[in-house]
């Protein structure tokens, strides 16, 4: 009976450990089901805001191997105006160093009516500039068939681009759009191999898990400028993943069903893909078109992309400001919001600097003294509520926060759309303005480790001021990333400090004659010397030469 006891108990015994082995394998096959659709872990895409970054405008005179007006005008031989214009916003041109003469009318304010070329070294590295500032992570550099006229000219800005997001730790990655490019299935293949797989070696060339990026945008759409089989479009696809690397797909809006825009039979193509970012630009320009398409349309896609294993990196756009569709912020939010309520992956901004279809992110005009007299042109106050240039760079800036979980869920946009108001107490607190001195020429900041000057015959630039409110009714001045120091009146007066202490705080003294004055913690005023040396913060009162008219 002991005998068959133990026989007994060590056959139950096989049996248990056998069937502990069947769920034990069961579950460790669930495990590895779980993570084929799980999304990637947090990169330099995933958990990311990025921007779509044209990079494409030029000006004849600039220097640039094609020396057009590219972009600006549809006749790119001939000056942008009225009646040859490209684009449909203005852009604030108030940072730019270098710009060029257009044949539009002068601005609202008198001003020329001048536009910058992406080009210039300076031009690029102030967009990432901004992109820092305003916690965008990623710039995704649009690139078009470069065996073109075109070619040299967007080889050269994406050298630049790559110093630029270096200089001010972004990340980019570049961004193919094969639309109208006729023979792209080998040509694609070779200009990776021979140029773009180059810049991969950056540390500025975003990485996901562990894999350079490359987007691929128009494979699927259903028109005779993307005219590519399914197979054309799969065998590129697995040729960029077998280089090593992660493959972001711009595809239709309707991707899944196979219908509208989206050529048929194209599903198993669209999820080879790593990571999935449909065009949303032209489906929706208002806040009930941003909700219908979160439940019909981004829903069901994030669904999907959780079920097949694919990064989901939805579109969010500013709105058509010409077509009035922005609602002074409103419509961007609710996109952030519904994006991020329901579980994206990632979000792409459409765009950074499409002016050409008013789209654009970057700074803008903000009223009708910052775009050409008559030209039709709408700026972004255009509903009657005023809204600094940089306010869909701030905007972003927080949809980016509340994608990180640094802010919470909120369907209430937490940015206004301009700072502290406006002008408090007669203090035109987070507007930009240029000083001008009883000798009739503006203040400069001569430069970031240089002295100051009164000496400017003109306002650009290095003589535009940011009115930052530092606490107390006092204020701080502000050009680019620097603030004007007092030096304790010690030393001439210098733009060179990070931040501001005191002695970058003045007193916004306003005079009878309807003039302003600057007076520093030291006691003493800001004078222009009359132009004729640096400036100073050392006078006892405020006489003619520390006197300034703003505007």
């Amino acid at each position: 009976m002991k005998t068959i006891t133990n026989v007994y108990l060590l056959a139950s015994l096989c049996l248990l450990f056998s069937c502990a082995k069947q769920k034990l394998n069961a579950q460790s096959d669930n495990q590895q089901n779980t993570k084929l659709v799980q999304s990637s872990p947090a990169g330099d895409v995933v958990g990311k805001i990025t921007v779509g970054y044209q990079g494409w405008f030029a000006c004849i005179g600039d220097g640039s191997p094609i020396n057009a007006w590219w972009h600006w005008a549809p006749n790119a031989s001939q000056q942008p105006s009225s009646g040859n214009n490209g684009i449909k916003s203005w852009p604030d041109m108030r940072e730019y160093t270098s710009s060029y003469q257009t044949g539009f009318s002068n601005l609202g304010n008198g001003q020329q009516a001048r536009l910058f070329s992406s080009y210039s070294d300076q031009t690029i590295d102030i967009h990432f500039k901004w992109m820092e500032q305003n916690g965008i992570d990623a710039a995704a550099l649009q690139r078009f068939n470069p065996n073109g006229w075109e070619g040299p000219i967007r080889d050269a800005v994406t050298s630049k681009v790559k110093i630029a997001a270096e200089a001010h730790n972004r990340k980019f990655y570049i961004m193919y759009d094969v639309s109208g490019w006729a023979n792209m299935q080998p040509e694609i293949k070779a200009d990776w191999t021979s140029k773009m797989s180059a810049y991969t070696s950056s540390p500025a060339y975003a990485k996901q898990n562990g894999k350079p990026v490359v987007c691929i945008w128009g494979f699927g759409f259903d028109d005779n400028n993307h005219p590519w089989s399914a197979d054309v479009c799969l065998d590129v696809i697995n040729w960029f993943k077998a280089k090593g690397c992660y493959v972001i797909g711009g595809v239709p809006t309707h991707w899944r069903d196979g219908n509208s825009d989206s050529r048929p039979n194209f599903l198993q193509a669209y999820k080879a893909l790593n990571m999935i970012s449909p065009w949303m630009v032209g489906r929706i320009g208002n806040v009930n078109d941003a909700d219908n398409f979160y439940s019909n349309v981004n829903v069901p896609d994030q669904a999907f992309c959780n079920a097949n294993g694919i990064d989901y990196q939805p579109c969010v756009l500013p709105g058509d400001l010409q077509e009035r569709q922005r609602a002074h912020g409103d419509f961007m939010w609710r996109q952030f919001y519904n994006m991020i309520k329901a579980g994206c992956q990632g979000i792409y901004i459409s765009m950074f600097d499409e002016y050409n279809e008013g789209n654009q992110i970057a700074k803008t005009a903000e009223n009708t003294s910052m775009v050409p007299s008559g030209a039709g042109f709408l700026a972004l106050d255009e509903d009657g509520v005023k809204c600094s240039a940089d306010y869909y760079l701030r905007l972003t800036n927080d949809g980016g926060k509340m994608l990180k979980g640094q802010i919470p869920l909120t369907a209430v946009r937490p940015t206004e759309p301009v700072i502290g108001g406006g002008t408090i107490g007669g203090i035109p607190f987070d507007q930009t303005v240029s000083l001008k001195g009883s000798n009739n020429l503006f203040v400069s900041t001569g430069g970031s480790i240089q002295n100051m000057f009164c000496n400017r015959s003109a306002a650009a630039g290095t003589e535009r001021f940011i009115v930052v409110n530092a606490g107390n009714g006092k204020v701080a001045l502000k050009n680019g990333d620097k603030y004007v120091s007092s030096e304790n009146g010690a030393l001439p007066i210098s733009c060179s400090r990070t931040a501001i202490g005191i002695w970058e705080q003045f007193d916004w003294v306003k005079n009878s004659n309807g003039t302003i004055s600057l007076r520093g913690n030291n006691g003493k005023f800001i004078s222009t010397e009359n132009g004729t040396q640096a400036m100073t913060c050392n006078r006892d009162s405020a006489g003619i030469w520390e006197q300034f008219n703003f505007n």
